[in-house]
């Protein structure tokens, strides 16, 4: 890349972006287009064109929310400097009279070649210019004080004033009169840009003064006075060191600002970026294994969520996404927060494991790549979270935020999607990934460097900064951090998943096929448990707190719900007895026995409803509880009696009365219930919403240059002028008759010459071309297209017009 130093100049440099352009190398070309991707879609057709895309507002825009803060503020500097500027002023401005920062010195020429190498800088070194609409976006107003906090300087902030005030102004500076206000500003500049004579004027100034110019010096640099100003602000503006912006407006003009400032444009110039200093510097094993336990909290979270789901799932609410209440109950499922909730839905949905089944009662359910998912060793699942959360623009932060029309947004719903958020994630992980293994830094600090890389736009909490202190919450969720530092799969996972499964797989606890049974009825398992043994064990008992060692609690209520599930107390002693350390405590044997011998002592069927029973002493003391009386019953048989109510319905009174009851189906035999396990149709993972055009490669980069290169040729080479000028038609193709065009044509497939054609397609579109004919036949010529670099045919009756060029080897 040419710096503005190695350009050099002598005066005499080109006069558009576009021939600065033409005389960069395809390198420099290639690099632009790289860093400005959006001048690609679609590809300029000639370098002209490629300089005027560059100069569009949007694009411009772009490109400076792009630049590190140093070489913003160069933009800044040489927005408020004379146009073209020489590399010697803006170092000035940069530096101030007394250049005492070698920082600034050392890094000014690499911020004008970034400059210039995206095509917001062109010029040689005497004569940099900053591109217009640059200056524009930059340009100082009352309504948007430029960055540099400098306001107009004294030529703009006098237009439109008149002579006799002019003339009053520089009098009383102490200034020759004159009656030209040409002279009399130039005058007043001159003045205020020496600095010997600037100082005597502030000699005199009352200490008031002084007052209000240090308030307006690093800016905003406007302000108001009353129609009957005081005294020390009457000798501002007397002199000129306030100048009228308006009725009762005032501003501090450019020169005596820069006067003021010893001639720096930025009160603090930061030239090299803020240094990550560590905070704290752990063990690196430490920080590995409390990662790796987080990540196995996480693939248990998730496991959780989804079976949570997959019975019953959610309603999706109308406008999409999940509603607050539902969202509650899952943070109270998962133990944890909204928040923490929204977090851990979104990122099963960013992985493709959650989605809506699409019915007509449309609900959240688990789709088929669950089941493929939980199929795959932990570290692989692990690792599938961790890319998707890094790859996925949507955003749970912002659930329970308000959208531009005021509405929530919810869980799972639209409006979540935010660009930057992977560009964001991965620079977070890159910046802690360049602190040595184990060393942690501040929030703080980590937001000062990306503050530094890409300056919000406002000083408030901007979007990427809420964006940046999401990520290092979401890292430690997932456990690619652990107490603010990257671990060893952390790092290993941002050249991919492969290496990082590896890294993770032996800090992942191992599977355990065994419980341990207590007396008071409960169940501990020592660590994560085969998931057979987790589902059946999570049926029969209820989880009653989770951790290093989950504990599980029997009931009657959950030994009744193993025994609805088709178990029988044979079984679900067996299973006990084979699946604990410990003997099976005889408090549990006896509930279960107990559990059992009751289940299915009552039978339930279709009346409305009935209830039968061996027992005759149960019925009567069912019919005798008052509680049964929302039922109806009715004694049909000394051991049947019949119910106005559903047969669910009285399944669920009987089992709030104390009973165990079971269903029959109409042939008396026990139905067992099992909740039905719902899958959604195929789903793909919701596909990240990018920002802006994609980053092209290097092949497509080779492609676009020698297009624009071939594009720019047809347009600039310069034409033979034939013994009588053909026509041209408006659109400045050149027109023959077709008995030229052949002639022409076929004499260049002799001489093996380049023509310049005007040619038409069949869509009607209009352009120029740089051929070289190789065979004419059949009304077509066959020819090396310089624009598109490659062979193509083209019929003879499309080619408006040809001229030969004045240099062959073009």
């Amino acid at each position: 890349m040419t710096t503005s130093r190695e350009t050099g100049g002598t005066g005499t440099g080109p006069r558009t972006l576009a021939e600065e352009l033409r005389t960069r190398p395809d390198e420099d070309l290639a690099g632009l287009l790289h860093a400005r991707p959006d001048l690609l879609n679609p590809v300029p057709g000639d370098l002209t064109q490629l300089a005027t895309r560059a100069a569009t507002r949007a694009s411009v825009a772009r490109a400076l929310d792009r630049l590190d803060r140093f070489a913003l503020q160069t933009a800044e500097a040489l927005a408020v400097a004379p146009d073209p500027c020489p590399y010697g002023t803006l170092a000035a401005l940069m530096t101030g009279d007394q250049p005492d920062d070698p920082a600034v010195a050392a890094q000014l020429p690499r911020a004008v070649a970034t400059l210039r190498g995206q095509a917001l800088v062109w010029g040689a070194e005497d004569r940099l210019r900053l591109v217009r609409t640059v200056r524009e976006l930059l340009a100082p107003s009352a309504a948007h004080p430029s960055p540099t906090g400098l306001g107009p300087t004294v030529a703009e902030a006098t237009t439109g004033m008149s002579p006799g005030r002019l003339q009053q102004i520089i009098t009383t500076a102490g200034l020759p009169g004159t009656h030209d206000p040409v002279s009399a500003v130039a005058s007043l500049t001159a003045l205020f840009e020496d600095r010997t004579r600037m100082a005597a004027l502030l000699e005199g100034a009352p200490s008031e003064a002084v007052g209000v110019l240090d308030r307006l010096l690093w800016g905003p640099p406007y302000g108001t006075v009353t129609a009957d100003p005081a005294p020390h602000l009457r000798w501002l503006l007397d002199r000129g060191l306030l100048l009228s912006t308006g009725p009762g407006g005032v501003v501090l003009p450019r020169e005596a600002a820069l006067h003021l400032r010893a001639g720096r444009a930025h009160r603090t110039p930061e030239p090299l970026a803020p240094e990550l200093a560590p905070l704290a510097e752990h063990s690196a094993r430490l920080v590995d294994a409390t990662a790796g336990g987080q990540a196995h909290i996480a693939l248990s979270t998730v496991e959780d969520l989804l079976a949570e789901w997959e019975t019953a799932g959610p309603l999706v609410l109308r406008a999409g996404g999940l509603s607050v209440r539902d969202l509650k109950r899952t943070a109270a499922a998962l133990d944890t927060t909204e928040a923490g909730a929204a977090f851990w839905t979104e990122l099963a949905y960013a992985a493709g494991l959650l989605a809506s089944d699409g019915d007509v009662d449309e609900r959240y359910a688990p789709t088929p790549a669950y089941d493929e998912w939980l199929r795959l060793p932990a570290e692989r699942r692990w690792t599938h979270l961790a890319t998707a959360w890094l790859a996925t623009t949507r955003t749970p932060g912002l659930v329970g935020d308000r959208d531009a029309k005021g509405r929530t947004l919810a869980a799972l719903g639209p409006g979540l999607d935010r660009s930057p958020a992977p560009e964001v994630r991965r620079r977070v992980l890159d910046l802690l990934a360049e602190l040595p293994p184990g060393a942690s830094v501040s929030a703080d600090t980590l937001l000062a460097r990306l503050h530094w890389e890409r300056p919000p736009r406002t000083t408030g909490d901007d979007l990427r900064t809420r964006l940046a202190r999401w990520a290092l919450e979401d890292a430690e969720q997932l456990g690619v951090t652990s107490r603010g530092a990257l671990c060893a799969h952390g790092r290993a996972l941002l050249a991919g998943p492969a290496e990082a499964a590896a890294l993770l797989a032996p800090l992942l606890p191992q599977p355990l096929d065994h419980v341990l049974l207590q007396a008071d009825l409960t169940a501990v398992a020592p660590g994560p448990l085969h998931r057979p043994l987790a589902q059946t064990l999570a049926v029969l008992a209820d989880v009653e707190s989770k951790g290093g060692a989950t504990v599980y609690r029997f009931t009657p209520e959950s030994v009744r719900r193993a025994l609805d599930a088709g178990q029988t107390a044979a079984d679900l002693t067996a299973f006990l007895t084979a699946h604990s350390r410990t003997p099976v405590p005889q408090p549990l044997a006896y509930l279960v026995d107990d559990v059992a011998r009751r289940h299915g002592h009552l039978r339930v069927g279709a009346a409305s409803s009935y209830l039968r029973c061996d027992d005759e002493a149960v019925l009567a003391e069912i019919l005798a509880d008052r509680r049964s009386a929302p039922l109806r019953l009715r004694r049909l048989a000394g051991t049947v009696l019949a119910a106005q109510a559903a047969p669910d319905i009285l399944l669920e009174t009987l089992r709030a009365m104390g009973y165990a009851p079971a269903a029959e189906s109409a042939e008396g035999d026990v139905l067992v219930t099992r909740a039905d396990v719902r899958r959604t149709p195929q789903r793909t993972a919701p596909a990240p919403v990018p920002e802006g055009p994609p980053i092209p490669d290097s092949t497509l980069l080779g492609a676009a240059v020698r297009a624009i290169r071939a594009g720019d040729l047809a347009a600039t080479a310069e034409r033979k002028p034939p013994a009588e000028q053909p026509a041209t038609s408006a659109s400045g193709l050149p027109r023959t008759t077709s008995a030229d065009t052949l002639a022409t044509v076929q004499a260049a497939v002799l001489t093996g010459a380049a023509v310049w054609i005007g040619y038409v397609n069949a869509d009607g579109a209009a352009s120029q071309r740089v051929i070289a004919p190789i065979r004419v036949e059949g009304g077509f010529v066959t020819a090396y297209d310089h624009t598109a670099d490659e062979v193509r045919t083209y019929p003879l009756h499309r080619i408006t017009g040809v001229a030969e060029l004045a240099d062959e080897s073009a």
